[in-house]
């Protein structure tokens, strides 16, 4: 495989990824984030919060109060065996409020496959 093959299929699967997370986020998928987290993974909520997977997959376990989460503007950045993604949300909250938020996601190649390392999230 060529590096421009190899940088597109990098490019797709991290969109693909990319789109799992927001769905496993939006569905509550718990399954789904133990398959795509790394056993390191942390993540720095908006409260200032900083969680490891158990506690990331405990919070995803919980009801979703957010509906319509959407990814928009995303950027990925591929940097050898690491890529960080940046996008914004959009979502309506549970009292029925339009908000916005970013977030920064950073995944590393391990064992031929991506996982999501880190999260950084604001709303």
């Amino acid at each position: 495989m060529d590096a421009e093959t190899a940088a597109r299929s990098d490019l797709d699967a991290l969109l693909a990824l990319n789109n799992d997370y927001i769905r496993s986020v939006q569905n509550g998928d718990v399954r789904r984030f133990s398959e795509i987290l790394a056993d390191d993974f942390l993540c720095s909520n908006p409260d200032g919060s900083l969680v490891d997977k158990a506690g990331f997959l405990a919070h995803t376990a919980r009801p979703v109060m957010v509906r319509g989460l959407a990814a928009e503007d995303v950027k990925v950045r591929v940097l050898g065996d690491i890529a960080i993604i940046h996008a914004r949300t959009s979502y309506t909250t549970a009292e029925g409020e339009r908000r916005n938020g970013r977030y920064t996601d950073v995944w590393a190649r391990r064992d031929g496959r991506w996982l999501a390392v880190s999260a950084h999230v604001t709303r």
